[in-house]
């Protein structure tokens, strides 16, 4: 048997509160969705004023951040390079905002952002992301 890292409510809440801190430092009113490392939704906050479609989006880029075991931006770029077949996939959401969540090198779960342009969601979800790496 192999122990496991998990993610906790409590760690949840402290990357969604870093990733809150850089989107309100940038005046983004932004969704951010914390998945476990199967993919299941943990933790979701809207900011006031943030479309409620960015909800189903966040969690979908949280969702294939976890599952995929990369930045969607990595998987934006594969798609965006011509290769279209990936997204026949299952679960792929291929448009930057999600990022891995890793403790102690492993995965533990994923962070997904949906509101502004892409990359500002790449970059509110890579300031969530740190948080638990930072402080893990």
């Amino acid at each position: 048997m192999q122990t496991k890292f998990a993610l906790t409510l409590a760690d949840a809440r402290r990357v969604a509160e870093a990733a809150e801190a850089e989107a309100r430092k940038n005046g983004w009113s932004v969704v951010i969705a914390i998945v476990d490392d199967g993919g299941h939704l943990v933790f979701l906050q809207r900011l006031d004023g943030t479309q409620p479609a960015s909800s189903e989006i966040a969690t979908a880029k949280a969702r294939t951040a976890a599952l995929f075991k990369r930045p969607t931006k990595a998987l934006e770029e594969v798609v965006a390079s011509g290769r279209t077949a990936m997204l026949n996939l299952p679960g792929m959401t291929p448009v930057e905002g999600g990022a891995p969540i890793l403790y102690r090198g492993e995965i533990v779960g994923a962070i997904g952002v949906s509101g502004v342009q892409s990359f500002q969601d790449g970059l509110v979800a890579a300031a969530g992301a740190a948080a638990v790496a930072e402080n893990g």
